[in-house]
């Protein structure tokens, strides 16, 4: 009949005649609207009174009023919403203690909580619009809901994090990498985005929640340089990594602990296009097996004894060596530029 074009581009009234055939008894419409934009519909129907001539004005201002009721509600939920996110970025930053967040929302702070990180990369961070932020912060938000009521989620860009409090005492790791795979899962399905998640320790208290976030920030950092065949890890899942991309992290910050030898390798090939540097961090991998090195780099062999030889030449290093071939494996990883 036309009514709900007519709702979503006009103020006015609509009548609507009965149609007794169709069950349908005379009712009157109007959408409720703030500008241009329709908050909803009131609909009246006519019962063994028959509507009035004024009706249809009692029922314009129904609306209007209505419509002051629904933006006030919203205003004070987008404002509520703000605070409750300024109180939970202050405390998984430390900069706040757990009281404020509990008051306002009747947290119980003595139970025990945890921090859920989610990441998809900073080539995918900047590439991503805006409402890809948003997008992703609701997908994470609604999948972890049906898991946990009381959990909350905050973008700190480029990540999203999900503050679970009030756990149960028996919560688990592998529980909370569930719900994470869950997200990563969704996220892939339905926007078609590589998420990463990592799961921070389960800490005893709320106030005691930066320990989790900062875990859950180790492992994502882990896993956006590393080779991880995994969407979402705890801790122990990719310890190694983890320490590995932290140890590298301070060789990045101190150039004055690196083997200038090393920077010297690395610096000939830059200049020359050549691959001396990836050939022995390639060797090294590989244990010395000059045969597997050799098949990841697509050459024979020989090309690959004979770009070793050069690398020692040019450098003066030793590869019988263990403490220089550790510090090359840890060096030769850093990345180019750094």
């Amino acid at each position: 009949m036309g009514v709900f074009q007519h709702l979503h581009s006009s103020d006015e009234v609509i009548s609507i005649d009965s149609h007794p055939e169709l069950g349908i008894r005379r009712r009157l419409a109007v959408a409720i609207r703030s500008g241009d934009r329709q908050l909803g519909t009131i609909w009246v129907q006519e019962g063994s009174t028959p509507l009035s001539e004024r009706s249809g004005q009692a029922l314009l201002g129904a609306a209007r009023v209505a419509a002051l009721h629904l933006v006030r509600r919203r205003r004070e939920l987008s404002e509520n919403l703000t605070f409750t996110r300024t109180l939970l970025a202050g405390l998984l930053e430390g900069n706040t203690g757990p009281q404020p967040l509990a008051t306002h929302l009747g947290f119980d702070a003595t139970r025990p909580a945890a921090v859920l990180g989610f990441s998809y990369g900073t080539a995918e961070v900047v590439a991503a619009p805006e409402l890809t932020h948003a997008e992703v912060t609701n997908l994470v938000s609604v999948h972890i809901a049906a898991r946990h009521r009381s959990a909350l989620v905050t973008q700190v860009d480029p990540r999203i994090y999900v503050l679970l409090p009030q756990l149960p005492r028996s919560i688990d790791i592998d529980t909370l990498r569930g719900w994470g795979q869950e997200i990563t899962d969704a996220a892939r399905r339905h926007l078609g985005l590589p998420l990463r998640g990592s799961v921070g320790c389960v800490v005893s208290t709320l106030g005691d929640v930066t320990e989790s976030r900062r875990e859950a920030d180790r492992i994502l950092d882990a896993m956006l340089g590393a080779d991880v065949h995994t969407a979402v890890a705890a801790l122990p899942d990719i310890q190694s990594e983890v320490l590995v991309s932290e140890v590298l992290t301070l060789l990045s910050g101190h150039p004055e602990i690196r083997d200038p030898r090393l920077t010297a390798l690395v610096a000939h090939d830059s200049r020359h296009q050549g691959r001396l540097a990836q050939t022995l961090l390639t060797y090294l991998n590989s244990f010395g097996d000059v045969r597997a090195a050799a098949a990841q780099l697509h050459v024979h062999p020989n090309t690959l004894r004979y770009r070793l030889r050069r690398a020692e030449d040019l450098t003066g290093l030793d590869l019988s060596r263990p403490d220089q071939r550790l510090l090359a494996m840890l060096q030769l990883r850093l990345p180019p530029g750094t």
